[in-house]
């Protein structure tokens, strides 16, 4: 038996990708949330959104590149992303003029809302296949690992090497950095306390003299800089493909409603269950169990409870199992 081993084994395939991941599905979830907590509808067109603030940093970043431009070590896309973040604001804030705006006015149903965002979730998935292809595309530059399996290996001495890469550093201490700032902002700021009184009671917080247009403008604000920020975390870590983020909204939409819709912490709890759910269960457990059991008792096959191309029915069963037996989720968010 190897226990260290196996614990570095674990390590390398579970829970450093499952925490990198999981602060990647918080970050997108965060946006859903506040959506639906604030302007009261599920936003569809989420995924799209992370999608087109992606482009736009994979464009500004080979811009930036070409003259030139770089961060040394981390990333260029990093220097790019403040950039994107202004773009894919300049963005929301133009769908919700053009398409949003009307349906809040003749006060529609939340499902009309609903209904909308899914058609701008195809025109926006269309206009970023349009203008990037359908490639896959890595952009991360810069130092690959923060240590090699290599380099564990020659410094513990253990057959089993762990490998951490920058870009799952960067994931982490950036998704602390924003949900940091974004709780401030939320709690101690007057701006983010009114936010919260329109999520609360409309009515009340109209009555309290609070401007609607406002809060409104603030939140797809936020949720932009949250969609970008976490769409280029997972381009960084994996690749760029516009139609991986369709995808995604399957596990982001889980992590939130996991968590409890309309709480921004349940949004990140949900986010690193989902993460985990996903990688522990198309895991292949064989390499764990042949450092954990005698040489004899070594098992044969993958020991995998399911193939990584189910990694997303993980998070549809997590999904509906939540929708049926607990609807307000693990921090009593709003019911579904």
């Amino acid at each position: 038996m190897d226990i260290l081993n196996a614990l570095v084994a674990f390590a390398n395939f579970v829970l450093v990708p499952g925490t990198a991941y999981g602060a990647q599905l918080a970050l997108g979830a965060l946006g859903v949330t506040l959506i639906y907590g604030i302007l009261r509808f599920s936003n569809f067109a989420h995924g799209d959104t992370m999608a087109f603030g992606t482009m736009f940093t994979v464009l500004i970043t080979a811009a930036m590149k070409s003259v030139g431009i770089s961060f040394g070590p981390l990333p260029t896309a990093l220097l790019a992303l403040p950039f994107a973040i202004l773009c894919t604001m300049a963005l929301v804030l133009a769908t919700d003029r053009v398409v949003y705006r009307f349906y809040r006015k003749v006060k529609a149903a939340p499902v009309m809302l609903v209904i909308v965002s899914m058609g701008v979730m195809f025109v926006m998935n269309g206009a970023v296949r349009m203008f990037v292809g359908t490639d896959d595309r890595r952009f991360a530059d810069g130092e690959r690992f923060i240590i090699t399996a290599r380099d564990f290996k020659t410094m513990t001495g253990l057959s089993e090497g762990l490998a951490i890469r920058t870009t799952q550093v960067i994931t982490v201490v950036a998704a602390i950095i924003v949900v940091a700032a974004l709780f401030w902002f939320l709690n101690r700021t007057r701006t983010g306390k009114s936010m919260r009184a329109y999520a609360d009671n409309e009515d009340l917080a109209l009555l309290s003299g609070i401007n609607p247009e406002r809060v409104v403008t603030i939140t797809w604000l936020i949720v932009a800089a949250l969609a970008t920020v976490a769409g280029t975390l997972y381009g960084l870590d994996k690749s760029f493909k516009p139609f991986i983020y369709m995808q995604l909204l399957l596990p982001i939409f889980a992590s939130a409603i996991v968590g409890g819709l309309g709480s921004p912490l349940g949004a990140i709890a949900g986010g690193f269950v989902i993460a985990f759910s996903e990688v522990t269960l198309t895991y292949a457990f064989k390499k764990v169990l042949t450092y954990l059991v005698p040489e004899s008792w070594a098992p044969d096959g993958l020991v995998q409870l399911l193939s990584t191309d189910y990694k997303f029915a993980v998070s549809f069963a997590i999904l509906i199992i939540v929708l049926l037996f607990k609807p307000t989720g693990l921090f009593k968010g709003k019911s579904v």
